[in-house]
C-alpha cells in the first residue's frame, strides 16, 4: 500500500480547519457539531478524526491559524488600509463573527484562552514596534489601546454589519499620535 503524502495530508487537515472556519462563522460553536463539520468538510468521520479528536481541538486549530494582518506603519493611510482589510474580512469571510466567536469560546476554554492570549500579546509587541520614536516610552500602552480598539472595531463589525472604518481609523490616530 502506498504511503500517503506530508502534503496530502497537510491538505486534508486544512481542509477539515477551513469547513470548521465556515461553519463556525456561520452558526457559531455551539451550534456545530463534529457531524456537521465532516459534512462541510466532505470527508469521512474517519477522517476527521485521524486528524483532531474533539471538536475543542478543531476551534484551537482555527484559531492558531487566525492572523490578523497588522499595518506597516502606524501612518493614517496604513491604519485606515489594515481596518479596511478586517471590513472587508468580515464581508468576505465572516471573519468577524468567527473572531467574536472564539472570544466568546476563549473565555470557558482555558486552552483556547492561553492561544487567544499568545496572539493578543504577539500583536501587542508588534504594534509597539511600530510606534514613532518620539513615543517610544508610551510604546506598551499605546500598543495595548491599539490592539483593544482594533479588536472592538472587528466586534462591532459582527453584531452591527458593515461599518465606515473613518471613526475608528481617527480614535487610532489620537492614541498614536
Amino acid at each position: 500500500m502506498p504511503r500517503v503524502s506530508q502534503a496530502h495530508l497537510d491538505a486534508r487537515r486544512q481542509q477539515i480547519v477551513d469547513a470548521a472556519r465556515a461553519r463556525f462563522a456561520s452558526h457559531g460553536f455551539a451550534r456545530t457539531s463534529m457531524a456537521d463539520i465532516v459534512a462541510e468538510s466532505g470527508l469521512s468521520n474517519g477522517a476527521i478524526y485521524r486528524y483532531f479528536t474533539s471538536k475543542d481541538e478543531i476551534v484551537i486549530a482555527v484559531c492558531e491559524q487566525g492572523t490578523e494582518a497588522l499595518p506597516k506603519a502606524l501612518t493614517a493611510e496604513a491604519v485606515a488600509g489594515f481596518l479596511e482589510h478586517v471590513r472587508r474580512l468580515a464581508r468576505d469571510t465572516d471573519h468577524a463573527r468567527l473572531v467574536a466567536q472564539i472570544y466568546a469560546e476563549a473565555a470557558v476554554s482555558p486552552p483556547l484562552a492561553a492561544v487567544v492570549r499568545q496572539q493578543l500579546a504577539a500583536m501587542r509587541a508588534a504594534v509597539a514596534e511600530l510606534v514613532p520614536e518620539h513615543r517610544r516610552p508610551d510604546a506598551a500602552p499605546i500598543a495595548e489601546a491599539f490592539v483593544a480598539l482594533s479588536a472592538s472595531y472587528s466586534q462591532q463589525l459582527a453584531i452591527r454589519g458593515d461599518l465606515d472604518p473613518a471613526p475608528f481609523t481617527a480614535a487610532l490616530m489620537a492614541i498614536i499620535n
